[in-house]
């Protein structure tokens, strides 16, 4: 199975493009919102980089629910936050049924207005930390350590993360260390969007505070919510 990855770039509103350098447009298929505008639904899905295994995860998982969301007329894409080319090797090994864009600069994340969380230093003044727009380590540390599907034994997210990266087998290249380090804090989303371009439905990654963080919709979630935009 071959996965079709495109860089994606925003330009205006919610169009979806390839890059802006003349080599990217050579080297990536093209990934227009305009693809779809007028025809069918379409789900986005924006992940962080690939060093994130709870975004690895609901993109596979993305990959299984595909058929359903298409059967009940929506189409999906889901934007990883990573180089084209790193995406390409992941993908590879780990084909997908979706569309797949590469935005190694959040651009997209942020045009749908996700917030990427500044880190202060553990001893900032509290009025000064407001997710999501700011955090602490120790504030996310205490705050995610909790249980969750993925891991049942408690344990702060980022604990949660190296365990998950483990039982994955999945070590970071040099560039998911990179992105990590870069973005490690931005926020996800998943958005379901009509035929005519309008936003009809959304899920916003820890938008009540920092507990949630890496919980994301499940598959009667989003298929409930494509029923309701869906072509029958």
């Amino acid at each position: 199975m071959q996965t079709k990855i495109g860089l994606v770039l925003v330009f205006t509103g919610l169009a979806l493009g390839c890059g802006h350098r003349p080599e990217e447009r050579r080297a990536a298929p093209r990934v227009y919102r305009a693809d779809y505008r007028g025809k069918r639904p379409l789900l986005v899905g924006l992940f962080r980089g690939l060093h994130c295994p709870f975004c690895r995860r609901q993109i596979a998982r993305l990959s299984a629910t595909q058929k359903s969301l298409s059967g009940v007329g929506v189409d999906t894409v889901a934007v990883v936050n990573t180089p084209l080319e790193r995406a390409r090797l992941y993908f590879r090994y780990h084909p997908t049924t979706i569309v797949l864009a590469a935005d190694p600069d959040v651009r997209t994340h942020h045009a749908f207005g996700l917030a990427e969380a500044k880190v202060l230093p553990d001893d900032a003044d509290p009025n000064d930390v407001h997710w999501p727009e700011t955090t602490t380590m120790a504030r996310m540390t205490e705050s995610t350590t909790l249980s969750r599907p993925e891991v049942q034994e408690t344990m702060s997210i980022f604990a949660a993360t190296d365990t998950l990266n483990r039982l994955d087998a999945f070590e970071a290249t040099e560039v998911d260390q990179q992105i990590a380090q870069a973005h490690g804090f931005q926020g996800t989303g998943h958005f379901l969007i009509d035929a005519e371009g309008i936003i009809r439905w959304a899920f916003i990654e820890a938008a009540d505070g920092e507990a949630d963080v890496c919980l994301f919709p499940g598959d009667d979630e989003l298929i409930a919510a494509a029923r309701a935009f869906g072509h029958h």
